[in-house]
């Protein structure tokens, strides 16, 4: 009891330690195995340079239609099989005296941060001269990585205005205004949030491959429970109603 007092009273603390920046809600693409299978090709290309994912194994991408010959052909790099998982070909010695850090495993990172935290994520890069890298990110400021899809986006500056907090009068919060395009990458604005809508999708499902499956599972499981449930009620009635 003592415990629980202790959680509502911190919750507003709690709480506001939890927000962060806003974020855009992420398309659901998780029935869309043609977008899955883009995302998988987008990540492969523009992910797994440098980041890992040591829980995922190419196979499971047969979950998603692809052939073991695409994923041979498409996916696979010259020393991979289609049973390995996905390796990070970068070394975690260089990548911290490069970036500062080692790039994280992405196997769970939907689950981590959410599929709406990575959209809004990968399309909030900026162009910043002050960065080690060249790039700042709106979504989480100073990050380490730069942007890995600038080739398809293109180079953005951001452009940021002061305005008055009205939680505290007089005080000024440095917000995001607007983008200006610098230089145009291979995609369009348009089509560029939908390779990150793809991307992203892909990333949800990495984290975990058998939700589509759980979830189908667990209606007939609760199908079956309902028919179970009218069968004992009828023969609970049959067996108490000649009892006095």
């Amino acid at each position: 009891m003592r415990k629980l007092l202790c959680v509502l009273l911190m919750w507003p603390l709690i709480a506001g330690a939890a927000e962060g920046p806003p974020v855009d809600a992420a398309p659901d693409l998780s029935n869309n195995p043609a977008a899955l299978q883009r995302g998988a090709k987008l990540f492969v290309n523009y992910c797994l340079g440098c980041h890992s994912a040591a829980s995922m194994r190419y196979n499971r991408l047969r979950d998603i239609g692809l052939t073991e010959a695409e994923i041979k052909e498409n996916l696979l790099f010259a020393t991979d099989r289609v049973g390995d998982t996905m390796k990070v070909a970068m070394d975690p010695v260089d990548a911290k005296a490069w970036f500062g850090t080692a790039p994280p495993d992405l196997s769970v990172m939907a689950r981590a941060k959410s599929p709406d935290y990575i959209y809004t994520y990968l399309r909030s890069y900026y162009r910043d001269t002050s960065r080690p890298t060249g790039w700042n990110n709106v979504v989480y400021p100073n990050t380490a990585m730069p942007n890995p899809l600038w080739q398809l986006q293109g180079v953005r500056d951001a452009v940021f205005v002061d305005h008055e907090n009205p939680e505290n009068p007089g005080e000024k919060e440095h917000r995001l205004d607007h983008f200006v395009q610098v230089t145009q990458g291979t995609l369009g604005p348009v089509d560029y949030d939908i390779a990150v809508a793809d991307l992203t999708a892909f990333m949800n499902y990495m984290a975990e491959p058998s939700k589509e499956q759980r979830h189908r599972l667990g209606v007939w499981v609760l199908l079956f429970l309902a028919g179970f449930f009218v069968i004992t009620w009828r023969l609970n009635a049959a067996f108490w109603k000649d009892v006095t």
